[in-house]
């Protein structure tokens, strides 16, 4: 029994948002943390993405978020003979890949999202710490996924959050109201645009003017910028991290993943430096 223990608690990191229908290509299952799928409706992306998983691999949240930042695997070497990162298993590279906004000079990282994601709720604690250690030439954003009913509502709360400048202050209390107090809907749960909205009210938002600016004309313009680029991307689960636009982090572990950022970032820094 401590064997089998001590084997799901290793496995955590990797087996959450599982989908349910027929795994994605195997370059990204390989050793992606999460592959929730996108919803079948979505036809535009429906050769880039699954249909989303169900809540079942959800159970007790927060004691999985301390088992990961906890016991999570070491992060692997990843390099190959020559101290490079090797495509198709650390990263996959994205043909035609554009960045989700211009550059402007800066490198930029995406993670793509989702507030019910158990896996995204996991990570969260460990993209946020890097996220305050990133150098100034490094833009880091948040793009959210829109995988079925339940991720899009909040996608759109996301990007009127954001309009108002509340994310800061917002995003880590979205993900413990929906994984951690249960007082927001998850995965499973029918969706609830007054209830997210209500919530954001704690925040300074006037409730019936976020939900109305949930599906205005700006909101609904992001949200279709943002699914061309999770489609473009190749994105199948979450959370996924891109730099831009040309690489999708592939990793073995959150640690993982944190460490191929660093140097693919590296290396777009080296490949300005070099080609200005």
């Amino acid at each position: 029994m401590k064997r089998t223990a001590l084997l799901l608690t290793v496995l955590l990191p990797l087996a959450a948002c599982q989908q349910n229908t027929a795994a994605p290509p195997a370059v990204d299952t390989a050793a992606t943390t999460s592959t929730t799928p996108s919803a079948a409706a979505e036809a535009a992306a429906a050769e880039a993405a699954a249909t989303p998983a169900t809540s079942g691999a959800t159970t007790s949240a927060s004691a999985d978020a301390a088992a990961d930042t906890s016991t999570a695997a070491k992060p692997s070497s990843g390099f190959n003979a020559t101290g490079a990162l090797a495509p198709g298993v650390d990263y996959a590279e994205i043909q035609g890949g554009q960045p989700f906004e211009p550059r402007n000079g800066k490198i930029e990282v995406v993670e793509v999202f989702g507030y019910v994601c158990p896996a995204c709720f996991r990570f969260q604690p460990l993209i946020s710490a890097w996220e305050k250690t990133l150098p100034a030439d490094v833009r880091f954003t948040y793009v959210p996924a829109q995988f079925g009913p339940e991720w899009i509502p909040y996608a759109h709360a996301f990007y009127v959050s954001q309009s108002m400048g509340m994310v800061a202050k917002t995003h880590d209390a979205v993900f413990n109201a929906i994984h951690v107090a249960g007082t927001l809907p998850g995965e499973g749960k029918k969706p609830d645009e007054a209830a997210i909205a209500k919530f954001y009210g704690k925040y300074g938002a006037d409730p019936k003017q976020f939900a109305d600016a949930m599906h205005s004309f700006a909101v609904d313009a992001k949200l279709t910028h943002a699914k061309q680029f999770v489609v473009q991307s190749g994105v199948q689960g979450t959370p996924t991290l891109v730099i831009d636009g040309k690489y999708r982090v592939i990793g073995k572990s959150y640690d993982d993943m944190l460490r191929i950022t660093n140097q693919l970032v590296a290396q777009e820094r080296a490949a300005g430096a070099a080609h200005p």
